[in-house]
């Protein structure tokens, strides 16, 4: 397929080729295969993934959400807690996303089921939970989960192999690893949809400025 570019919008982040194998996430008539995993809007921005996960290590704040829904040209799961912010702020955090235009909300591993299922009687989102070990996944589901967010670093593919084979039909996104093999391992376990972590900028403007550096143009 003929791809049109510009000048100025040419230079972007890819994600990795080999996720587009997987058969994606259908979610409100949209599919999806890749999933940027960042908060820093200028990546969000510059980045041909087909969603973006915004969850980070600090209690959940609307105005981190908006700042990212702003900049997103994408679907966007946000994060609203369940490890350190528990209870009805994460209640709260599900139904503010739901009103900023979020496409869904991402519960912590920690999460109770009791607030998960809360968070299904208050939005109209499909309800992700993040995954780092084995777990009553049939539990999750009753409580409301639709969609389970696999991340147990290595032990990724294992995780994900299992919960396919006891559930072949629940949608499971699971990051990716660290090169092509792993997310190719991933896809086979059989994931949905891939989490990619972006380079961060600072690695991107290391080439730049060592092109700057020598005279040369940017990259």
């Amino acid at each position: 397929m003929n791809e049109i570019k510009g000048y100025l919008r040419d230079f972007r982040i890819d994600v990795p080729e080999v996720i587009y194998e997987c058969r994606g996430l259908k979610i409100f008539g949209r599919r999806i295969k890749s999933i940027v995993f960042s908060t820093d809007v200028s990546i969000i921005r510059n980045c041909n993934a087909d969603a973006v996960i915004a969850v980070y290590p600090f209690t959940p704040q609307p105005v981190i959400t908006q700042a990212v829904m702003i900049a997103a040209d994408c679907p966007v799961f946000v994060g609203v807690g369940g490890g350190l912010t528990k209870g009805e702020r994460v209640i709260n955090l599900a139904r503010h996303a739901e009103y900023q235009g979020a496409t869904g909300v991402v519960l912590n591993a920690p999460t109770s089921n009791d607030t998960i299922r809360e968070v299904a009687k208050t939005v109209d989102l499909p309800i992700v939970v993040t995954v780092v070990k084995e777990d009553d996944i049939q539990a999750r589901l009753d409580a409301g989960v639709q969609i389970f967010n696999v991340s147990a670093a290595a032990k990724t593919p294992e995780l994900v192999a299992k919960i396919r084979k006891n559930f072949p039909n629940v949608p499971i996104m699971a990051t990716g690893g660290p090169n092509d093999e792993t997310i190719k391992a991933t896809i086979e376990a059989g994931a949905d949809a891939i989490t990619w972590t972006p380079p961060t900028n600072g690695e991107v403007f290391r080439d730049i400025m060592e092109a700057y550096r020598k005279g040369e143009p940017h990259p």
